[in-house]
């Protein structure tokens, strides 16, 4: 946690490109590309507030830990870490896309037991458990629609946008699970005793998503 400022921790890619531009509407520009830039921390034009770079998966934990006293993470990534330890604070409305149980092109849900290729194992078994199947959790990290052509998985939990990776490797989506997008997420504590600097923050972020 920085001491004499906030630390607000962002992950590389699709949810970083969208919340610059969060940022300059507040008047936060980072001094560094993180594109092209090896630093893990970056300075701001606003002296007391640094961006740590982190995997889109440790944000939450950053923030519930007090390494980073605020953090923009996916809602995916919230619904499987938990929430422990951080106030889930705005709806930034960024990196929008649906979690999806996807299969192959007229798969049918099954009784009693089903194999489900994913990184999403928590939120699967949960959401699995909530139908009354019991499911078998493969923790995969990537290519993702490989798993049911190859046998190793009857269906997949996935991020889904426009649904063109899966109809290119012949599955299509079964049932939507949730909407997705990133949130702005504040440790507890700093929420205490650094209210005086995360509250103003967290309004004009507010302010400006405000139609």
């Amino acid at each position: 946690m920085n001491e004499n400022g906030l630390t607000l921790a962002l992950s590389k890619g699709r949810i970083f490109k969208e919340t610059l531009p969060l940022l300059a509407r507040v008047g936060v520009y980072p001094k560094d590309d993180p594109e092209t830039s090896r630093k893990l921390i970056l300075d701001t034009n606003i002296d007391a507030l640094k961006l740590v770079i982190i995997r889109a998966q440790d944000v939450p934990t950053y923030v519930a830990h007090g390494a980073a006293d605020l953090g923009v993470a996916g809602k995916d990534v919230l619904i499987e870490h938990g929430g422990q330890g951080l106030y889930e604070c705005l709806d930034l409305g960024i990196a929008r896309c649906r979690m999806m149980v996807a299969g192959p092109i007229g798969w049918k849900m099954p009784t009693g037991r089903v194999k489900v290729a994913t990184k999403y194992t928590q939120t699967a078994r949960r959401y699995f458990a909530s139908k009354g199947l019991q499911s078998e959790n493969i923790k995969l990290y990537g290519s993702m629609e490989l798993a049911p052509l190859v046998g190793l998985a009857d269906c997949i939990v996935d991020l889904v946008d426009t649904g063109k990776t899966l109809l290119a490797n012949g599955l299509e989506p079964i049932e939507h699970m949730d909407d997705i997008s990133s949130r702005l997420v504040v440790n507890k504590t700093a929420m205490k005793i650094k209210s005086e600097a995360v509250l103003p923050f967290v309004r004009q972020l507010s302010d400006v998503l405000s139609p």
